[in-house]
């Protein structure tokens, strides 16, 4: 039996009702098991981690969108993290025997089948889109849900599936394949935004930065200071630490301290070779973040 990993990203993180509603929504589903869930009331984001067969998983994100769209409207929606829709973004990350090709058919599925049955807009991204222009991800968020209506008017950003404009409440969702990555945030001891913008821009690939990272310069107005938020898309290419150290050195520059660093959702035990969560300050980190010992308690 072949096993994958799906990690969907709810645009909600402050009413723990719903986030709890959906975390249920996917427990209940025969065979897909939830193997960690969080919320950031900063970002207005949760994120959850499953695994199961092909058809497990269709059916609980069926199930997840099909909540969340009832239950969230991005029209009131506020948050630091960037969003084109409820359910922002849905990716499948093969693990053990399954491959990157089951992903990708399992993504395409997926996606026709939210197109269907929620008249949802619905763009493919990473392994599963065949246009180029859209397999980066933050090249289909970009604009966000406010800009979503003017940019489906251009021919170029019609969806893959569903209709040709955005749902009134829930917008848009992305589906895609990828490989394992790490989402990973730097809070800094300061609340000039500025800098963390500045910091997140020395560190990002597309500025010149490192390999295979995302970053944005974001507020944490809950405490008063800002954070470098990354995704670090290939961990082997530019480990954590190297993130970690590059964002304490760019910081320094300002005369600014690192606070902590948070590991979002489960990491893959290799991708914390050469390091400790000590070292990477990595605030409230439990062995139970750890993929693999996620899924043996599975």
């Amino acid at each position: 039996m072949s096993l994958i990993e799906c990690v969907p990203n709810v645009s909600e993180g402050r009413r723990s009702a719903i986030v709890e509603t959906l975390a249920a929504e996917i427990r209940s589903v025969d065979g897909a098991r939830l193997l960690d869930y969080s919320a950031d009331p900063s970002h207005n984001r949760s994120v959850f981690t499953l695994t199961g067969t092909s058809e497990a998983l269709e059916m609980a994100v069926l199930s997840l969108v099909a909540h969340a769209v009832h239950l969230n409207d991005l029209r009131t929606h506020r948050g630091e993290h960037p969003r084109l829709g409820a359910v922002d973004v849905v990716p499948f990350i093969p693990l053990g025997q399954s491959t990157m090709t089951e992903c990708v058919a399992l993504a395409r599925a997926v996606g026709q089948s939210i197109a269907d049955q929620f008249a949802l807009p619905v763009y493919l991204y990473g392994e599963a889109s065949s246009n180029p222009r859209r397999r980066n991800l933050e090249d289909i968020r970009r604009g966000q849900f406010e800009g979503l209506a003017a940019k489906m008017t251009q021919p170029e950003w019609a969806p893959d599936f569903g209709p040709s404009r955005p749902h009134p409440t829930a917008g848009a969702t992305i589906v895609g394949a990828r490989r394992a990555l790490i989402a990973y945030n730097v809070n800094l001891a300061t609340d000039q935004i500025d800098i963390a913008k500045r910091v997140a821009a020395a560190v990002r690939e597309s500025s010149g930065g490192l390999p295979c990272v995302k970053a944005l310069g974001m507020a944490l107005a809950d405490r008063g200071i800002v954070q470098v938020s990354m995704n670090l898309t290939n961990y082997e290419r530019t480990p954590i630490q190297v993130a970690f150290d590059r964002v304490v050195a760019e910081a320094a520059r300002d005369g600014v301290a690192v606070v902590d660093s948070e590991i979002v959702g489960l990491i893959p035990a290799a991708a914390l070779a050469g390091t400790t969560p000590a070292h990477l300050r990595a605030r409230g980190f439990s062995v139970n973040q750890i993929l693999e010992h996620r899924l043996t308690q599975a």
